[in-house]
């Protein structure tokens, strides 16, 4: 089923120094986070936040995926055309691929949190775990067992234990995350993922053969 986003859809707690606890969150609505005590959203510094992409920078066309790790459509998309897209396009030097995420609730946030500790040459190789084990990481039950697996992710991807629990409890990263995606979403009118942008123009989901046909309109390869 589709996720809508839907604009201030839960208020939750302050995020804390150091606290990467956040409070319960539905895994089906988007969660727009308030940002640290006494701060408006623009007083949250972004400029350190790395675009994670894959491809030649000055490929001709440009996709932006927004996915959440959470979203089994998003998992699907990355276990299947996704692979397709990256050696045919991506690999071939004509496409550019992005990906930003988009925070249903507190375990995609922590699965960001980590994806991103690998740093930009292992993120696309750490993400691609986290979708394929999405089935069992996030349906692991308590909020420390899916922490305990996401840990375990990160430690396959090699990542040691104490680089690990320094992400996770990087509050200042998260607020500049979450001020990040919510500037991208507002800016490309992103309501459901996963959500692409392709040279600019919006487009929902779709199979390998569809969001091939449109590349190719876009390279002027019909």
């Amino acid at each position: 089923m589709t996720r809508k986003i839907l604009a201030a859809a839960l208020t939750l707690v302050l995020i804390l120094g150091g606290g990467w606890w956040l409070t319960r969150a539905t895994t089906s609505t988007p969660v727009e986070l308030p940002m640290a005590a006494g701060a408006q959203e623009g007083e949250v510094d972004i400029s350190g936040i790395v675009e994670m992409s894959v491809g030649a920078e000055d490929a001709p066309v440009e996709v932006i995926e927004y996915a959440s790790f959470t979203c089994p459509h998003c998992a699907t998309f990355h276990t299947g055309p996704f692979k397709q897209i990256k050696e045919n396009y991506v690999d071939t030097g004509k496409v550019r691929f992005i990906h930003r995420e988009v925070y249903f609730d507190k375990y995609g946030m922590w699965a960001s949190l980590i994806a991103r500790c690998a740093g930009p040459d292992r993120y696309f190789g750490l993400i691609d775990m986290i979708y394929k084990g999405q089935s069992e990481w996030a349906r692991a039950g308590s909020d420390v067992a899916i922490a305990n697996e996401l840990r375990k992710i990160g430690r396959l991807a090699g990542l040691e234990n104490d680089a690990l629990e320094a992400c996770l409890s990087d509050a200042d990263k998260l607020r500049s995350l979450v001020a990040w995606y919510q500037k991208n979403a507002t800016e490309h009118d992103v309501r459901a993922t996963p959500s692409f942008v392709i040279d600019g123009e919006k487009y929902s989901n779709m199979n390998y053969e569809d969001f091939s046909a449109i590349l190719d309109e876009k390279l002027g390869e019909e």
